[in-house]
């Protein structure tokens, strides 16, 4: 083999990127990264797919606190708080009822569970949210609780056996990306994000207290170009 070709072949071998390779490679990340961003910008949906998991999981949280302390029990999702406007329609708790000495449920509530609050950008829809003949979703006031948890509330309510109460048997609840004013006024809606209509989740709640996911916002019967919720 000649000495000198062997040497040429080593030193190819060897050799590091040039600088027009490096500012190729670069230019090529540059542009993966811009891509990536631009797709998860427009993911908004995963907020709600996010909080729809969360509140279900306090429904079964719900049903599994009826029937093993025997009493009646609710998941409230924040429709008006006193003290802090900026969880409502966004924060989700379950509560319970007290017995009383014959282990009577009394209408005294407490809150079981701080449960959650919903992903940032992302609501309770009180137009799409109804109970299964097209009522509102009923609404109750807690009270005798911390301070950050006093308001008014939708409420779905489960009895001593995990069976839902007629008002919330086959009801709905949806939630949607969207974006609230800062300082709004207590009865304002979020508006709609630009992504709009994909951007709605939620499901249905059935008597034994078990839930079927919407698969489309069809189901939901949210129009195209809805703008609020």
């Amino acid at each position: 083999m000649n000495p000198a070709t062997s040497t040429l072949h080593y030193s190819r071998q060897n050799a590091g990127f040039t600088l027009v390779e490096m500012l190729v490679v670069i230019a090529i990340m540059s542009i993966l990264m811009t891509a990536g961003a631009i797709g998860l910008g427009g993911m908004g949906g995963k907020g709600v797919t996010s909080g729809v998991a969360s509140v279900e999981s306090l429904f079964d949280e719900a049903r599994s606190i009826a029937v093993g302390q025997r009493t009646n029990a609710r998941v409230l999702v924040a429709k008006t708080l006193t003290n802090n406007p900026a969880d409502n329609l966004r924060r989700v708790v379950v509560a319970s009822a007290t017995l009383d000495a014959a282990g009577v449920p009394t209408n005294t509530w407490v809150l079981s569970s701080r449960g959650t609050v919903l992903p940032d950008q992302t609501f309770f829809s009180q137009d799409y949210s109804k109970q299964s003949n097209g009522g509102a979703i009923p609404e109750v006031d807690l009270t005798g609780v911390k301070a950050a948890y006093l308001g008014r509330y939708y409420s779905y309510e489960f009895n001593s056996e995990g069976i839902c109460n007629p008002q919330t048997q086959g009801a709905s609840l949806v939630i949607g990306s969207g974006a609230r004013r800062l300082n709004a006024p207590a009865g304002e809606k979020p508006k709609v994000t630009a992504a709009a209509k994909r951007d709605f989740g939620g499901f249905v709640v059935w008597r034994n207290g078990s839930t079927s996911v919407y698969r489309s916002p069809d189901q939901m019967n949210i129009p195209s170009g809805v703008k609020d919720f």
